[in-house]
């Protein structure tokens, strides 16, 4: 089992039930789903870079990315609706559990100056996402190999109902919010 479902069921569990005064352990809210996804937007000019950020995702996430397609059409941007523009990844389950636990033991603190996420930038429907400015910070992506440095929104989804109760499922998870 993995190590950050095993302190879910054993103290984040327990810790928000008495906290949140829930009556049944079905009522407290649980992790979902992380959705990474990677904006492209100079696939609509050169197809080999959408390649490489999907192969950057797959090396990130340990799953085959999804390539995202325009749902409209921009002419500022050079955008045709349907167009490719992006890739993301969805993870559930253990994958889901051993990606997070590699995200705050292992690549947050190898960000410059990281004093913490924002504790603002939570939806108001429990879910949560961490902007990434490079994908350099995760262990499997070797530096000769980036054709070129892109971020990353990773989004945390939980049946959390507010902010607060999110924030404090993310918070005991191990998440550093920043104080």
């Amino acid at each position: 089992m993995n190590r950050l479902k095993e302190k879910y069921l054993k103290e984040v569990v327990p810790s928000l039930q008495k906290k949140h005064n829930y009556k049944s352990i079905m009522e407290v809210p649980k992790l979902e789903k992380i959705v990474i996804n990677m904006g492209v937007g100079d696939a609509t000019t050169n197809s080999k870079l959408l390649e490489a950020a999907m192969a950057d995702l797959k090396l990130i996430s340990g799953q085959q990315p999804v390539v995202t397609k325009a749902k409209k059409s921009i002419a500022g941007f050079k955008v045709r609706e349907g167009q490719s523009i992006g890739c993301k990844v969805t993870l559930r389950g253990e994958n889901m559990y051993t990606f997070m636990d590699k995200l705050i033991s292992i690549s947050l603190p190898l960000v410059r100056d990281f004093r913490g996420v924002s504790p603002k930038a939570f939806d108001g429907r429990g879910n949560y996402t961490i902007g990434i400015k490079e994908q350099l910070i995760f262990p499997e992506i070797e530096f000769d190999n980036v054709v070129k440095v892109r971020g990353m929104d990773i989004v945390f989804v939980t049946t959390a109902k507010s902010n607060e109760e999110a924030y404090d499922l993310l918070n005991e998870l191990g998440i550093p919010f920043r104080k």
